[in-house]
């Protein structure tokens, strides 16, 4: 990627805590890796080579809370995604039979009978809901820190717990900083074209 001046655009570290329970048991218990272990390995390796800012960086893995969504940011995820918490806003009661495609909610299936039990203009509404305040959290959390985005977040930023009465930063922690961000100030990406 360095020598040949090309790669891949983004690259999505999805930890072993995500998915919809349908995996294997063996591989959900002992083939993946915790987000937090599996970003640092490839976040890292890619930093060795000067070439981690060349990537944009996605995050998934049970990040659908805004304070684990900025502890992803602040190891260097640019985005994150988010399924599980998106999946119970439309309804899902995580039945595990995502797999069978007999999902009793009617949100992982094919058929069009348990697909009726499911009413799309009311699950958008709720996960539109979810979503408008899950940013407004993450958007409320980078404020009180200072910030005017939560890309801003750094491992400096966040203390974690050692035992009683012992914390250390993230950034200690995992042995590495994130890459800088180039945000400036919200104001500056209003002028942006915007399709009509």
């Amino acid at each position: 990627m360095k020598s040949q001046n090309r790669g891949p655009d983004f690259i999505t570290i999805d930890g072993s805590e995500g998915g919809t329970g349908a995996a294997p048991l063996t591989y959900a218990d002992h083939v993946s890796l915790p987000f937090k272990i599996g970003f640092q390995r490839v976040y890292t390796l890619f930093q060795s080579h000067g070439v981690s800012e060349r990537v944009a960086w996605i995050g998934s893995g049970k990040l659908g809370f805004p304070d684990r969504a900025v502890v992803a940011i602040a190891m260097g995820c640019d985005l994150i995604h988010i399924a599980r918490e998106a999946m119970l806003a439309i309804g899902c009661i995580q039945a595990q039979k995502c797999h069978t495609d007999e999902c009793p909610a009617g949100v992982a299936t094919q058929s069009p009978w348990l697909e009726a039990g499911l009413d799309p203009h009311d699950k958008a509404k709720r996960t539109t809901k979810f979503l408008q305040g899950f940013r407004k959290e993450l958007v409320s959390l980078a404020h009180s820190c200072g910030y005017e985005h939560p890309l801003q977040f750094t491992g400096q930023d966040i203390e974690v717990s050692m035992g009683m009465n012992r914390f250390q930063t993230l950034d200690a922690l995992l042995g590495y900083k994130r890459d800088p961000v180039n945000f400036t100030h919200l104001s500056e990406y209003a002028s942006f074209p915007t399709r009509g």
